[in-house]
C-alpha cells in the first residue's frame, strides 16, 4: 500500500514508502487532520543511514497489526532529520527531558492541538524484550492515556513546554564576561572531554572539541589535561583506528567501543569533511604522521570516487549495512567492509598475509561477529607489500582495482543495490541528495588541506562543489538547504548560512589573493543578518520566522554536537570578516552575540566548545598584510586566528604587518618573526 511518503524526495521518507502504516510528511494537511479527528500525532524522525532506523523499518513499521492500530488511532508523521534539524533539535530536546537520553530512530507522540509532545523513546522492539512491552503494546496504553487521563495529560504537557521556552530564552550576563579567564576555563572543560575512558562507551570524532583543544596548545598556559597531547592522540585514533577505512579510504561514524576499533559503519560527509579540516591542521601544527597524510589522500580519493555528482557537489551519506547477495531479504551491518580470515588467506601471499597481521589486527577468530575491522598498530609509512595487499582487498570489494575506477556509480536505493551488476560486493545505498551546510564542511576541509599540502585536486573539488552551492541554491533570492538531482529545495537555516560563510572564508584563508570568496561572503552574511540575526536579544535563530511558523519554540543552536553549533561558527565568521574588512560592525555583533551565549558558556562549558572558538577570535583575532609572494607560504602554518591580507604597500624590507584590532606591531622582516609576532599577540 502506498502512503503519503510516495511523492516526497528524501530517501529516508522513500524508505517507509511502502509501508503498510499510512505516513504523511511534515505538512499542514497532516498537521490540520490530526486536528480535526482528535489523533495524537505519531511523530518518527531518523536519517536514511541510521541502522536501527532501517530495522525499525523492517519490523515494527511493516507489521501490519502494528499498522493497523497506528493508522486507527494515531496520525504517522515521518520526518528526515537531514532535511529539518530544527524539527528534530525541539523533539530531541523533549525526548531528553522525559527520559534523560535520546539517539534515533526519535519516536515520539504529540497533542494534536498544539504539538506538545507528551511522550516519547527511540527503538521500539516489535516483541517484549528486557522487561518492556512490544511497540503494540506501548501504542494501546499511550492512546488510553490519551483519552482517559485528560488532567495528567495536561500538566505534563505544560512541564515540558515550559521546559522548552526556558531553554530557548538564553539568560544574559550584563557583565563583561568575555575575558581571557573564560576561554581558557572553556578550553580545560572541553580539552578534558578527550580524555581515553576505560569503560566501554562508544568513541566519536568530537571534532569541535578537538578544535578548541588544538588551538589551545598553543597558549604558555597551564591545563588539567595537555591539549597538545590530547589533540594529537585524538588525531592518531582517528586515522590508526577501525573507525578510518583503510582499504578505500573515508571515515566511519564512530566505533562501538572505547579501544576504536569496530566502526558503526555508515559514512558521513558531515564526518569526514570536520576530520579533513582537523587533520590538516594538526599536521600544520608539527603532527606529520605518515598516517595522517594517508588518511587524508585516502579520504579524498574516497570523496572523489564515490561522493561527488558530475555537476560537483557531494552527496550526504552511505548507509551502514548493505546486501550480502541480491536474494537477501535485509542488509547486513559492515559487510562491504570487513574480512574474514579466510578471505585474507586466499586473496593475500602468505607473506603479505603475515606483514597484514603485524600492521593491522588481524586474527582467525576476528574482531567482529567472525570477521576482521582492520585497524593500525603504527603510524609510520606502509611497506610496499602492505600497499600491495590493501590494493588487493580495494580490487575484491570493488571489482577493479582503484587506478581503474575513477567514478564509482552508487546505489541510489535498495532496489539499485539489489539489481545492479556488481563486479565486486553489493555496496552500501548512498543518499545522493546535497545539503548545504555539510557540503560547507567538506569544502572548509578541502580548502584546508589544499592551504597546508597545495594538491590542486583538493581546490579543485572545493572550488566545483562551492560554483554549484552559488549557482543553484538559491530560489528568488533565497538560499535553500538541500538539492535533489538539481532542485533546490527547503530553506536554510542557521547551521547552512554559517557553514557556507565559513567555508568561502575558508577557501579565501587558503588563496589570500583571490577576492571573489570573500565577496561571496560577505553577500551571504547580509541575508542571513536579515533573516535569522535576533535583534532584540543577539544570536542567530535556527531559521525564519515564515519557515519555522508551526513549530513549539524558535531556538537559537549553540549546542555542539555531530556538527558544530551554528552560532559558534557564525560569531567566529564575524570576527574574520571584521579582520578582513575593517568594518567594526561585524565586530559589534559578534560581541553582542557571544553576550548572549556567556551565561551557558560559563555554567555549561562542555556543550558549546564552538563558542569558544569564537570567543579565542574575538580575543586573539589577528590579521597579517603581506604580498602575494609569502601569502602561500604563511598560510600554509598553523594559525588558528589569523587571516592573511593582500597588501602591495608595505614599508622598505618589511615582508608583512601583524595588526590586532586597529594597531599593528613593527612591520615584520622575516617569515620567523611574523610568526614570533602572532605568537606574541595570543599569549
Amino acid at each position: 500500500m502506498a502512503n503519503h511518503l510516495q511523492s516526497t524526495q528524501s530517501l529516508y521518507l522513500q524508505k517507509h514508502a511502502d509501508n503498510p502504516i499510512n505516513w504523511w510528511y511534515w505538512c499542514e494537511s497532516a498537521l490540520e487532520q490530526a486536528k480535526q479527528e482528535n489523533k495524537p500525532v505519531f511523530l518518527s524522525i531518523g536519517y536514511s543511514s541510521c541502522h536501527w532506523c532501517t530495522v525499525m523499518e523492517g519490523e515494527a513499521f511493516s507489521d501490519r497489526a502494528i499498522a493497523d492500530y497506528l493508522n486507527a488511532n494515531f496520525l504517522p508523521i515521518k520526518v528526515d532529520r537531514e532535511e529539518r534539524p530544527d524539527i528534530d533539535s525541539i523533539y530531541m530536546q523533549a525526548l531528553q527531558m522525559m527520559t534523560g537520553q535520546g539517539g534515533w530512530p526519535l519516536n515520539i507522540f504529540l497533542n494534536p492541538e498544539d504539538l506538545v509532545p507528551f511522550y516519547g523513546g527511540t527503538y521500539f522492539s516489535i516483541e517484549p524484550k528486557y522487561g518492556r512491552p512490544g511497540f503494540l503494546e506501548i501504542l494501546q496504553a499511550i492512546r488510553r492515556f490519551y483519552d482517559n487521563e485528560s488532567e495528567k495529560l495536561a500538566a505534563f504537557k505544560a512541564e515540558i513546554l515550559n521546559n522548552l521556552q526556558q531553554s530557548a530564552s538564553l539568560p544574559i550576563n550584563k557583565a563583561n564576561a568575555l575575558t581571557k579567564d573564560l576561554l581558557h576555563k572553556g578550553i580545560d572543560d572541553n580539552t578534558a572531554v578527550l580524555k581515553p575512558h576505560d569503560f566501554g562507551r562508544p568513541n566519536f570524532p568530537m571534532i569541535p572539541y578537538s578544535t578548541i583543544a588544538l588551538q589551545g596548545s598553543r597558549f604558555q598556559q597551564e591545563y588539567t589535561y595537555d591539549p597538545q597531547e590530547l589533540s594529537r592522540q585524538r588525531g592518531l585514533d582517528l586515522v590508526l583506528g577501525g573507525i578510518y577505512d583503510h582499504v578505500a579510504g573515508g571515515f566511519h561514524r564512530y566505533t562501538v567501543d572505547n579501544t576504536w576499533t569496530v566502526p558503526h559503519f555508515e559514512k558521513m560527509l558531515y564526518d569526514n569533511g570536520q576530520i579533513l579540516e582537523y587533520l590538516a591542521n594538526l599536521w600544520s601544527s608539527g603532527v606529520q604522521q605518515p598516517a595522517i597524510q594517508r588518511a587524508i589522500a585516502g579520504t579524498l580519493e574516497w570523496l572523489q570516487r564515490e561522493m561527488t555528482h558530475p555537476q560537483g557537489y557531494f552527496y550526504a551519506a552511505q548507509d551502514a549495512d548493505n546486501f550480502t547477495t541480491p536474494e537477501a531479504a535485509e542488509p547486513e551491518e559492515g559487510a562491504f567492509y570487513v574480512w574474514s580470515y579466510a578471505e585474507l588467506e586466499s586473496v593475500l601471499s602468505a607473506t603479505e598475509l603475515a606483514e597484514l597481521q603485524r600492521e593491522f589486527t588481524v586474527t582467525t577468530q576476528g574482531n567482529f561477529e567472525g570477521n576482521n575491522v582492520l585497524q593500525r598498530s603504527k603510524s609510520s609509512a606502509l611497506s610496499a607489500n602492505l600497499d600491495r595487499a590493501l590494493a588487493k582487498l580495494f580490487t575484491v570489494r570493488y571489482g577493479s582495482p582503484a587506478k581503474e575506477i575513477t567514478t564509482f556509480p552508487s546505489a541510489k536505493n535498495n532496489q539499485e543495490a539489489k539489481n545492479k551488476d556488481w563486479l565486486g560486493r553489493i555496496p552500501p545505498v548512498t543518499d545522493t541528495k546535497a545539503i548545504a551546510a555539510w557540503n560547507s564542511l567538506m569544502i572548509s576541509g578541502l580548502a584546508r588541506a589544499y592551504g597546508v599540502f597545495r594538491e590542486r585536486s583538493y581546490l579543485d573539488l572545493a572550488t566545483n562543489a562551492v560554483q554549484f552551492m552559488l549557482q543553484n541554491q538559491w530560489l528568488e533570492g533565497r538560499f535553500q538547504r538541500l538539492n535533489y538531482d538539481g532542485i533546490a529545495t527547503v530553506s536554510a537555516q542557521s547551521e547552512d548560512y554559517a557553514l557556507l560563510i565559513k567555508a568561502l572564508l575558508d577557501l579565501q584563508a587558503a588563496c589570500p589573493d583571490d577576492l571573489q570568496w570573500l565577496e561571496q561572503a560577505i553577500r551571504i552574511q547580509s541575508e542571513f543578518d536579515e533573516l535569522l540575526w535576533s535583534i532584540e536579544t543577539g544570536g542567530y535563530y535556527n531559521n525564519s520566522t515564515d519557515a519555522g511558523k508551526d513549530l513549539l519554540v524558535r531556538e537559537r543552536s549553540y549546542m555542539d554536537n555531530a556538527t558544530p553549533a551554528a552560532n559558534g561558527v557564525a560569531i567566529a565568521n564575524l570576527v574574520r570578516l571584521s579582520l578582513l574588512t575593517d568594518n567594526l560592525e561585524y565586530l559589534d555583533r559578534a560581541q553582542q552575540g557571544l553576550q548572549t551565549f556567556s551565561v551557558v558558556m560559563e555554567k555549561s562549558p562542555t556543550a558549546c566548545p564552538s563558542l569558544f572558538t569564537a570567543l579565542d577570535w574575538f580575543l586573539h583575532g589577528t590579521s597579517v598584510k603581506t604580498s602575494k609572494e609569502y601569502l602561500e607560504q604563511l598560510s600554509s602554518y598553523y594559525l588558528p586566528t589569523t587571516v592573511f591580507r593582500l597588501e602591495t604597500g608595505l614599508p622598505k624590507n618589511a615582508i608583512a604587518l601583524v595588526c590586532q584590532g586597529s594597531s599593528c606591531l613593527e612591520p615584520a622582516t622575516s617569515i620567523e618573526q611574523v610568526l614570533e609576532q602572532i605568537q606574541s599577540v595570543h599569549n
